[in-house]
């Protein structure tokens, strides 16, 4: 099967390219939607399970072998997004919720009939091994800490307001005590413990493991935040290199990555429930169905 997978410089060019599909073509009347957006999918990381399992289950499985997947980054998915949002062109993402843009933008998920993206992922805390005994009130905290899908997004929305990452969870933590109060319930403050949480740069991590820094901090712990790409991140909580990670997508994101190191970390379990994975498009345009692409 070819590679359906288009280099990074293809994303910027997607979001300029998508101009000369013109604003009117929301529907099928200026061409089929495969036409209308060159059979070009806007992704994400390369290294992303929601970019493998896109390429190497959705497109085989719906017949969509003239589609392709532009590779890129979180942040270049976004702005080709607003920039065709804004213009009311077609384009179609790969999506994940939680995440700021369905607070900006009126967006829609693709139905998946055949199931292909599974169901609610959960984003998972792991620690590496022997953070309980080498610092058991961290290891209490992380345990503890569990948010809902609207807290998340609250940090989310503020970051993309323009707020730091750090600032806005200053403010999420300032304003929601009662929750804060609860992952620290039992933890007793230390002085200048060092720990090393890692991340990657996509945006429900960056709000999570900067809140997860902001409240380790209050009781005393000195944080460092290493971004990261998701294999390294895995790899380094594997070999005790960082202490922990709060954003593990499973069971399908990071499926390879949990399978490549089980038995060399900890699980601590769900942090958020209720996400989900898809293809995303504006809710202007004229399709419902991933099975829609097909012969686009």
């Amino acid at each position: 099967m070819l590679k359906k997978l288009v280099g990074v410089t293809s994303a910027l060019a997607l979001t300029f390219g998508l101009a000369a599909c013109g604003g009117e073509q929301t529907g099928g009347s200026a061409g089929t939607v495969g036409e209308q957006v060159d059979y070009k999918i806007v992704g994400i990381d390369p290294g992303a399970g929601l970019m493998n399992l896109t390429i190497n289950n959705v497109l085989p499985e719906y017949g969509l072998d003239e589609w392709d997947v532009v590779e890129g980054s979180g942040a270049a998915m976004a702005a080709a997004l607003k920039k065709a949002y804004d213009k009311e062109e077609p384009i179609i993402v790969t999506g994940w919720s939680p995440h700021w843009k369905f607070a900006s933008y009126d967006l829609k998920y693709l139905e998946d009939p055949k199931g292909i993206y599974g169901g609610a992922e959960d984003v998972n805390t792991i620690v590496r091994q022997g953070l309980n005994e080498d610092h058991p009130d961290a290891y209490k905290l992380l345990d503890q800490f569990n948010w809902e899908p609207e807290h998340i997004e609250t940090v989310m929305n503020l970051i993309q307001a323009g707020s730091e990452p750090a600032d806005a969870a200053t403010q999420w933590v300032s304003e929601n005590g009662d929750l804060v109060s609860a992952w620290t319930k039992g933890v007793s403050e230390v002085d200048g413990a060092e720990l090393t949480i890692l991340y990657v740069a996509w945006d429900d991590v960056i709000a999570s493991s900067h809140v997860v820094e902001n409240v380790l901090e209050s009781v005393g712990y000195e944080v460092k935040l290493v971004q990261v790409d998701a294999g390294p991140m895995w790899a380094g909580v594997a070999d005790g290199s960082g202490d922990a990670m709060v954003g593990a997508w499973l069971p399908t994101t990071h499926a390879d990555y949990y399978a490549e190191y089980d038995g060399k970390f900890e699980d601590l379990g769900p942090n958020l429930t209720g996400t989900k994975l898809g293809l995303v498009v504006p809710a202007y345009m004229d399709i419902d169905s991933i099975e829609d692409l097909k012969g686009e």
